[in-house]
């Protein structure tokens, strides 16, 4: 559990963009989205779920009553990415749940994979962690591949203006299981 990094993480998925902050025209305020595979629902602890201020989407071929806390006001379930786009998209016409803000994908990998296939997805935020471990779940596209994709890295100073936050230009390192961990964050914008 990288303590520092899971902070970063709900700052970004919280904060609303500049033009929709501090709404003084009587509009509803907006929410950001987190969309989720079912895994990645159950491995958020219940007392976290859902995740607070964010409209969660839960990509399952399971019913929202079967699964745990997901019968809750800012917590959709679809069948399907399309599904659960389209239904976000309803429900905020219908003035059922709050406009959206940004739209994040946290995982897992099959929710990544049909996420980086719609057209609308232009940015990738990775946290890419300098140490090797053993994973059951891998980002569908090596990012970093020159040439054989449509993604590039962006400066940091874009990705401080993406996530509208001042962040060391460096390595964060902290400690976790004992041992000390190195990352850094990064921005990826889509090219094609």
């Amino acid at each position: 559990m990288l303590k520092k990094e899971m902070a970063y993480f709900a700052r970004v998925t919280k904060r609303l963009p500049k033009h929709l902050q501090n709404r003084t025209d009587g509009s509803r305020q907006a929410q950001n989205i987190v969309i989720m595979g079912r895994k990645t629902w159950d491995s958020i602890p219940p007392k976290f779920r859902p995740l607070k201020d964010r409209t969660n989407l839960i990509i399952s071929s399971q019913s929202a009553d079967s699964l745990e806390g997901a019968n809750h006001e800012d917590v959709l379930v679809a069948t399907n990415m399309e599904a659960g786009l389209k239904t976000l998209l309803a429900r905020s016409q219908e003035g059922k749940i709050k406009p959206a803000g940004k739209v994040f994908v946290i995982g897992g990998a099959g929710i990544y994979d049909a996420a980086l296939k719609i057209e609308q997805a232009k940015h990738v935020l990775l946290t890419r962690i300098w140490n090797d471990y053993e994973c059951d779940t891998v980002f569908p596209v090596d990012i970093d591949q020159a040439g054989t994709n449509a993604w590039v890295k962006k400066s940091h100073a874009d990705l401080e203006g993406f996530v509208d936050e001042s962040l060391d230009d460096a390595e964060v390192e902290e400690q976790a299981g004992g041992q000390t961990v190195r990352y850094r964050f990064c921005l990826y914008e889509r090219t094609s």
